[in-house]
């Protein structure tokens, strides 16, 4: 029998698994941030955007929507803003963050 994975060509399977990647490390990030003060509020909000954004992303991909490029391309740019974000802080959860969004932000441009 047929798996998901095995219906879908290899960039859209990369664009999926580097979207949960992302969405993995921003809630992870995005709780760590709680509580850390003022300088760290555009951080957890930016996280919270790429767990909608990336999600999304990922499901509209599986499903061959005709809307994946265009979410793919949204997608990338809540990715880089977050990962410019998140380079702005030495926490280890902010730091990450940083390689998952970079490459979930290059596979989502491939998509669009």
């Amino acid at each position: 029998m047929a798996q998901i994975n095995d219906l879908l060509d290899d960039s859209t399977r990369e664009c999926i698994d580097n979207c949960h990647e992302a969405v993995k490390a921003c809630a992870h990030c995005a709780d760590e941030c709680i509580g850390k003060g003022e300088e760290m509020e555009e951080c957890p909000r930016l996280c919270r955007d790429v767990v909608t954004v990336a999600s999304t992303c990922a499901q509209l991909c599986a499903s061959g929507s005709q809307f994946n490029s265009d979410i793919a391309e949204t997608c990338a740019d809540v990715c880089e803003a977050c990962a410019d974000e998140c380079e702005q802080h030495d926490h280890d959860h902010c730091q990450a963050c940083v390689e998952p969004l970079r490459e979930c932000a290059e596979s989502c441009r491939s998509m669009a």
